[in-house]
Order: structure tokens, then C-alpha cells, then sequence
């Protein structure tokens, strides 16, 4: 122990601090390095945790039958204790994700799961989501957390699917909904970090400005287009300290990939399927 008050506060607030720093790196080995690109579609992703280390949590992979996997979540609460249910519950994730099971069944079992070893007040909402290249069909459900946002050649709109938090409530169940993806859409997944941001005017970046700001970000690449909208998020709370952790996981279907859907044009099952 430091001989002295001062002395012990200054070795505190250096394990504290170092603590925190280990803390960071813990959290940053368990979410995404870098995206996925290939000939048939892009992930990006960003993450911005309010603190050193924060609550929300996401991960992308790919399937053993060639589907791409992704889940994006946020916490309750902020901080080390919510950074720390974080690992929890993508611990438990990672045990069902990579099994080929869909989307609903997924939530199910991670709300399950988080049942059998409850934390006092700690639930998270979650969504689960597997992209096919081969077919550019996304198949999804939700668990409390903000709708997709999708940007078409008909413009933005949400694909409203929602569900009970994760580790709430017992034997809950969830839909899970497909949305055929078509050369140059764009999907964002995202915490609610994003579209409750605030201005000096105590205003909110909302979902109406979310929506035209991701139509006005589409034309660029999955990760372009993430740098773009994290852009317009600081500009409008450029006077304001970030309040939450804000997340993001971007989906795209290059538009050059049109080439390779023409020949196919006329299927009906290239139309892309409506999303109440």
C-alpha cells in the first residue's frame, strides 16, 4: 500500500486505470477486426462505447454452408459491469451461432440460456441475422433492438420486426423475417446510440433523419458508408458529449454483382420480399 492518502490515490487511480486499459483490450479482442468483402457482399462495422469500455457487443462470421451469420446487441446499463454481461452474453452466442440454426430459434435459446444464471437487472436486446450470397436472401429476428434500416432503388424504410428483450422473460419466442437483397441495397444494423443522439437543442438525430442520411450514404461502400453516417452523427452532436454507446454493422450487395443477377431479372423470386 502507498504510505500516505495521496500516494495511495495516485497507485489506485493507476490500477484503476490500468484495469481499465485491460479492460479495453479484453473487449476489443471479442468484436470484429476488420469486415468481410468479396465479389458478393460487404460487412463493416463500428463500434464507439460511450466509456473506455461499454455495452453494446457485435460479431459477423461465416457459416459452415457458406451463410454469413451476424448478431449486434446492447446492455443495459454502461460501463465495465455492462461490458462485462456483454462477454457474457456472447459467450453464449457463440455456442449456437455457427450451428446453422435460424435466426428465431437462436433468440430462443440465448434467451434461455440467460435464464438459467440471471444477473440481477441485466437483459440486452439482441438481433440475430444470416445473409445467403448465393440467393441475396436476409433471414432475421429481433429481440428488442432498433429495426434494420434498408436503402433500396426505392428509397429508405424499416424492416419492422421486433421482439422481447433478451433475459427477460422466460419461454419467450420470436419471429424471424426474409427480405430478398438486391444488387446496391444497403442494410444497417445498429444500437440505439445512433438515432438518440442529441444536439445542443436537445434534439434528437431521430429515424427520419437516420433514414435520409443512409439513403444520402448508400452509394458508397459498406465501410464508406458507415464513415459517412458516424460523420453526420458528430456533426449534429458536435456540441454535445456522446451519451451511450453507439454500434453499427452495414450489409451490402455491391451494385456491380447486377452483372451476375441479369440473367435472372425476370424470376419472381428475385423480387425482393416485402417486410410489413
Amino acid at each position: 500500500m502507498c504510505p500516505g492518502w495521496a500516494d495511495e490515490t495516485r497507485c489506485c487511480d493507476h490500477i484503476c486505470g490500468a484495469d481499465r486499459k485491460e479492460a479495453r483490450e479484453i473487449q476489443e479482442s471479442l468484436i470484429p477486426g476488420s469486415g468481410l468483402k468479396t465479389d458478393c457482399f460487404e460487412v463493416a462495422f463500428r463500434f464507439s462505447p460511450l466509456k473506455e469500455v461499454g455495452g453494446d457487443f457485435a460479431d459477423f462470421f461465416s457459416l459452415p454452408d457458406g451463410k454469413i451469420g451476424l448478431y449486434i446487441g446492447d446492455v443495459v446499463g454502461k460501463g465495465l459491469a455492462a461490458a462485462m454481461y456483454a462477454a457474457l452474453v456472447m459467450g453464449l452466442l457463440r455456442g449456437v451461432n455457427k450451428t446453422g440454426t435460424d435466426p428465431a430459434s437462436v433468440l430462443a435459446l440465448l434467451n434461455k440460456r440467460m435464464l438459467v444464471r440471471p444477473v440481477t437487472g441485466r437483459y440486452c436486446a439482441t438481433l440475430y441475422a444470416v445473409f445467403d450470397p448465393a440467393s441475396n436472401e436476409l433471414t432475421f429476428a429481433n429481440a428488442g433492438l432498433p429495426y434494420p434500416l434498408l436503402v433500396s432503388a426505392s428509397g429508405a424504410r424499416e424492416l419492422k420486426l421486433g421482439g422481447l428483450p433478451s433475459g427477460l422473460f422466460a419461454g419467450a419466442t420470436y419471429e424471424q423475417e426474409r427480405v430478398r437483397l438486391r444488387p446496391g441495397d444497403l442494410v444497417l444494423f445498429a444500437t440505439d446510440g445512433i438515432h438518440e443522439s442529441r444536439n445542443h437543442w436537445d434534439e434528437d438525430f431521430g429515424w427520419e433523419q437516420l433514414g435520409e442520411t443512409w439513403l444520402e450514404c448508400a452509394p458508397k461502400s459498406a465501410n464508406g458508408s458507415l464513415d459517412c453516417l458516424f460523420e453526420s452523427v458528430k456533426l449534429f452532436s458536435r456540441y454535445v458529449e456522446q451519451r451511450d454507446d453507439i454500434t453499427a454493422v452495414a450489409l451490402k450487395v455491391p451494385a456491380h454483382a447486377a452483372q451476375e443477377a441479369a440473367a435472372d431479372s425476370s424470376s419472381p423470386a428475385e423480387a425482393t420480399t416485402a417486410v410489413p
